[in-house]
């Protein structure tokens, strides 16, 4: 008999169960009409570098990655996360990239935004006084559009506005055919 078996009649003990997690980050996630824009850049930017273009409905601009955070604490940290005093704002993504250690093609900012980079700290601010563990290091803001590209020159692209009013808390579900995501909560940014 296995061991599970074992474990299941009562001879072994098992261990403790692992708690289970979810993956998760925060996130600007486009609309349908900034989506669409981000989407044909990837096109034009597959044909460029090739690769393995992310689907649509994957497209975003990571604002802090948390990682395993068991689902238990889930429900404190959507309640916990209060509203940030940052207005609304517009994102100009006007450079491409790419990062050869891991063969990714990017859009990105050519210009730093100062209000993007509040809502960062903001929210990195909230999630140490809550004493929930980030990733942090310096944040480069871009929206991953190809995977597994081999590069070259950056081309020039247009640019895609972006009109921001609202951040999210993201779910990553890891499947056979890449990450699928689940939005769990959106917060809104104050309009002028």
């Amino acid at each position: 008999m296995t061991e599970s078996g074992l474990a299941e009649t009562g001879l072994i003990e098992s261990g403790p169960a692992k708690p289970a997690t979810r993956r998760l980050f925060f996130a600007l996630w486009p609309d349908d009409a900034t989506r669409n824009a981000l989407n044909r850049t990837g096109k034009w930017l597959h044909q460029h570098w090739g690769g393995r273009r992310m689907r649509a409905d994957t497209l975003h601009l990571t604002l802090v990655f948390l990682g395993e955070l068991p689902a238990a604490q889930i429900d404190a940290l959507l309640q916990s996360i209060q509203d940030i005093p940052i207005g609304a704002f517009e994102l100009n993504l006007d450079q491409t990239g790419h990062w050869p250690h891991n063969r990714i093609g990017w859009l990105g900012l050519s210009q730093p935004s100062q209000t993007l980079e509040s809502l960062v700290r903001a929210l990195r601010d909230q999630l140490r006084t809550l004493d929930i563990p980030f990733d942090a290091r310096p944040h480069t803001p871009h929206i991953t559009l190809l995977r597994k590209a081999p590069g070259g020159a950056a081309p020039e692209c247009l640019p895609v506005n972006w009109g921001v009013d609202r951040f999210v808390l993201v779910a990553s579900n890891p499947q056979a055919d890449g990450a699928h995501y689940d939005v769990l909560q959106t917060w809104r940014l104050a309009t002028q």
